[in-house]
């Protein structure tokens, strides 16, 4: 399994913005797709956004089109998503997960991924 370190989660108002980073320290994530996830209590794990292996494709989640936005750097061995005009009902917890991949680049949003992150909490509150 691959370690994966989730960060850059907090406290924001609504309309503001967060980066979260999901790391594989000393990992290449080249031939990984990644898939951030949410969870809120009472609620299933959601797929939020993907990135395929090398970064080829992505995929977002109705609701964040046009506001997250996931990119990758592979020399750091890290993904990221940025999140902009953030919304209360985005408040959640944020798991990055990583999934390797032998196929066509194509990322998915269910969560059926091999390796999970601790996750970082996200707020949305004013």
């Amino acid at each position: 399994q691959l370690q994966l370190v989730e960060s850059g989660g907090g406290l924001v108002q609504p309309g503001g913005s967060l980066r979260l980073a999901c790391e594989a320290p000393g990992h290449t994530l080249d031939y990984y797709d990644i898939g951030w996830f949410r969870q809120v209590p009472g609620k299933e794990r959601e797929g939020v956004s993907c990135i395929s292996k090398r970064g080829i494709t992505t995929g977002y989640v109705d609701d964040v089109k046009g506001r997250f936005t996931i990119s990758s750097d592979y020399a750091k061995n890290t993904v990221y998503l940025q999140m902009n005009s953030l919304k209360p009902e985005d408040t959640g917890v944020y798991y990055c997960a990583a999934d390797f991949n032998r196929g066509p680049p194509i990322c998915t949003l269910l969560p059926r991924h091999g390796s999970w992150g601790q996750g970082t909490l996200v707020t949305v509150s004013s």
